[in-house]
């Protein structure tokens, strides 16, 4: 009887101790990111969990302004986003994001000067730059017989059936808007009306409004042309050779990603390695061949296969792009927006 209790006593304490040395182990610190669907090298995030011995918990968003409304709402905090350029100026001016600490971002020197300072955030005080590209059609080269030179042929009837459209306030309004030979960022109430009734017309031909399955349904020949980003076009034509891209002549959206610390996050010090992290050439270049998308950092180009870097789709000059503009946030206008999409959204 004795020896058993003598047992019992000896594993209880042994479980103690145990219990007693797990409580004092060091907690792993984590880092929340929010991000647009696949939009990062998943091999990426592991390595900087490992480096810095942390935990990532990773989410993703399917436009600008489901991100906001998440960060808005303040249900789950965030250390590092990714919103676009006119998102990123709302979001200064609401005062939704921190200041970052640009001595703790050394490689922001890897960043092409020509993506610094832009107009909605002009010090880069907020956001440090991801990846940039140009909103165009990829169509199939088999399945279209008409040039490819303007929106137009997105209301040709031609291709009932075969159309796809970004599910996306900016992005559809602003199609309709250059269509009309009006600015993407238009205050004018009557402009978005008759942009508003151009997607009506529109609506009939389009096999569906869609986010980031437009990859596999222009892959897989479900649909003959799309509205797309340039870095999906990217990936799309990897994967099936008879895929053309096009920027319209009427012009076109030049837009910017960048990784911003929204204000409800838990570990700005953690944030900022991460975002530095993501700025070191060999990284940026990895999620760039990942992805398809074009990075900002130039020191990646160096590392990036010939047939990337030299790519029109994703590296275009200046006179490729043709006209082009960079959304802005409307500002007290953005009701107008929101009611017009809203309106055009439950037409039948």
């Amino acid at each position: 009887m004795k020896n058993i209790v003598k047992r019992i006593l000896v594993l209880s304490l042994i479980l103690v101790i145990g219990i007693l040395a797990t409580g004092c182990g060091e907690e792993k610190a984590t880092i929340n990111i929010y991000n647009w669907g696949d939009y990062i090298d998943p091999s990426v995030l592991k390595d900087f969990e490992k480096e810095f011995n942390v935990k990532v918990n990773y989410n993703t968003f399917a436009t600008n302004e489901d991100m906001y409304i998440s960060i808005k709402k303040g249900g789950t905090s965030y250390d590092v986003a990714f919103p676009s350029d006119y998102m990123i100026e709302r979001m200064i001016d609401e005062d939704m994001l921190e200041k970052i600490s640009k001595d703790n971002i050394p490689n922001l020197s890897n960043i092409d000067e020509r993506f610094l300072n832009l107009e909605f955030d002009p010090e880069n005080d907020y956001s440090v730059p991801y990846m940039w590209g140009t909103v165009g059609i990829v169509y199939n080269k088999k399945m279209v017989d008409d040039p490819v030179d303007s929106w137009n042929i997105l209301w040709n009837e031609k291709y009932k059936g075969q159309i796809l459209m970004l599910d996306s306030q900016r992005d559809s309004l602003a199609v309709a808007l250059k269509k009309l030979g009006y600015s993407m960022n238009t205050r004018s109430l009557e402009e978005l009306e008759e942009a508003k009734e151009e997607l009506i017309k529109q609506k009939p031909l389009v096999y569906a409004y869609v986010g980031d399955e437009v990859k596999d349904l222009l892959v897989g020949e479900e649909a003959a042309m799309a509205v797309v980003w340039s870095g999906d076009a990217v990936a799309m034509i990897r994967e099936n050779e008879d895929l053309a891209y096009a920027i319209p002549k009427e012009g076109t959206n030049l837009w910017f990603d960048n990784m911003v610390i929204p204000k409800n996050g838990n570990n700005k010090k953690l944030a900022e390695e991460f975002i530095n992290f993501m700025q070191r050439p060999e990284i940026a270049a990895r999620n760039t061949d990942y992805i398809g998308y074009s990075t900002a950092n130039y020191k990646a180009l160096d590392l990036l296969p010939e047939d990337i870097v030299n790519s029109e789709v994703a590296y275009p000059t200046d006179e490729e792009i043709g006209e082009r503009e960079i959304f802005k946030d409307p500002k007290d206008f953005l009701k107008v927006y929101d009611d017009i999409w809203l309106e055009f959204k439950a037409q039948r």
